[in-house]
């Protein structure tokens, strides 16, 4: 006959069954790795993953061919300041799609981190072969303004080939270009972007920069600072005037 088993047995056997767990799951067969556990979004700190979760959505995973303006383009690059790129991320661009980043600002993004971002574009893109002082600054220097009329000019020999007498946009057998004397475009484009295509172009869709001739009349000279300010404070005018007429 089987002798019952004693309570004492009992609980005996199932402490050692629990001590393990006593000691975490550390202790048990097949311990997790710590490296694989998952990370607090403050706590990522690689540049490909912060960009891929912050900035692809609108620059393009490399970069380009996103809604936004291209970031693997090395003319802008070669221009726009660390410290202007930096705080464009940080702050974001008000009344545009642009969003701030850092935390400070409304942003999800600690400082730490949108200094990654900033610090890892140019390394990633940058072309040595592309000199700064071969275009106009990026950022207006203070105290210059420009003309819209001698704007009209400008725009007359470097860009109306493209985009039309107006503005209106053009249409090849091959190729259509897009109007930029457009309400949607102007208001959603701030006026340092407009600035920036004007210098940089677009090189992802074919628009040159503004100190190259492809696609432009035979008398055509790289732009000066002056006509940069010029062909953008036109721009704005017609933004203005777009929104008037609304």
């Amino acid at each position: 006959m089987n002798r019952p088993v004693s309570i004492r047995w009992r609980l005996a056997t199932l402490g050692l069954l629990l001590l393990p767990l006593a000691h975490g799951c550390d202790s048990l067969p097949g311990k997790p790795n710590p490296a694989d556990a998952p990370k607090r979004p403050e706590q990522i700190t690689d540049f490909r993953t912060l960009f891929g979760q912050n900035c692809a959505g609108c620059h393009g995973a490399e970069g380009k061919l996103g809604p936004a303006p291209p970031l693997n383009d090395p003319v802008f690059l070669a221009i726009v300041p660390d410290e202007a790129l930096k705080d464009v991320i940080a702050r974001g661009r008000p009344n545009t799609p642009m969003p701030p980043f850092a935390r400070a600002h409304g942003g999800t993004l600690t400082d730490q981190q949108v200094e990654i971002i900033a610090k890892g574009i140019k390394p990633r893109w940058q072309a040595s072969s592309v000199k700064s002082e071969d275009y106009p600054p990026y950022v207006l220097p203070a105290g210059v303004a420009g003309n819209p009329a001698e704007g009209e000019k400008t725009f007359k020999t470097a860009c109306a080939s493209c985009h039309g007498e107006q503005g209106q946009g053009s249409k090849t057998v091959d190729r259509t270009i897009g109007a930029i004397n457009n309400w949607p475009y102007l208001a959603l484009s701030s006026d340092q972007v407009l600035r920036r295509y004007i210098i940089t172009g677009r090189p992802d869709l074919g628009m040159p920069s503004c100190i190259d001739a492809t696609g432009r009349p035979s008398d055509f000279k790289p732009l000066t600072s002056n006509e940069v300010t010029a062909l953008t404070n036109l721009l704005i005018e017609w933004r203005e005037k777009s929104a008037m007429g609304r």
